[in-house]
Parts: C-alpha cells; structure tokens; sequence
C-alpha cells in the first residue's frame, strides 16, 4: 500500500506538470507569436495529431497567413509538436 506521503508527491508533481503544458499549449504560443493586428484577424480552432487549425476572416488575411506559415512551424516548433497548419477562411464567432 502507498503511503499518504508519495500520494501528496505524485498528485503534486501531476498538477505542476499540467500547469506547466498550459504554458505552452498552441493557443497561448499563437497569441506570443503574433501580432495584435494579426490576431484579430484569426480565430484558434483545434489542436489534433500535431496539426493545428485556424480561422481566418479574409481572403486577404488567409494568403498573409499562409506566407508566414513556414516561420509560425519553426517558432511554434521549438515549444510543441505541430506538424502542419491549416488556415481556413470562416467566422472568427
């Protein structure tokens, strides 16, 4: 049987882990990465097999988005595992 000592320890050490990945999790990375200006103009949509999607409100802003896509792998990268991103035109709702 464990003691109530190693349980506090483990129970601990899984909540300062997981508060440690909120950090780092794609939404925040975004918001490090981007501009504001850029930032109204996307919407964070998921998180899967290290695919990340995103809404963009215009034509205009998606082709933007596209061009710095290449940068956005390579900063957002070296934090977390994001194979690919997908710009999507939709609602920023």
């Amino acid at each position: 049987m464990e003691s109530i000592k190693n349980t506090v320890n483990n129970v601990m050490g899984l909540l300062v882990a997981k508060k440690n990945l909120s950090h780092h999790s794609p939404e925040t990375l975004l918001k490090k990465t981007l501009t504001k200006k850029e930032l109204q103009h996307i919407k964070f949509r998921y998180f899967r097999k290290g695919i990340l999607g995103i809404s963009v409100d215009s034509s205009g802003w998606l082709y933007q988005m596209n061009l710095k896509k290449e940068g956005l792998l390579e900063r957002l990268g070296k934090n977390i595992n994001v194979k690919d991103i997908r710009f999507r035109l939709g609602a920023l709702r």
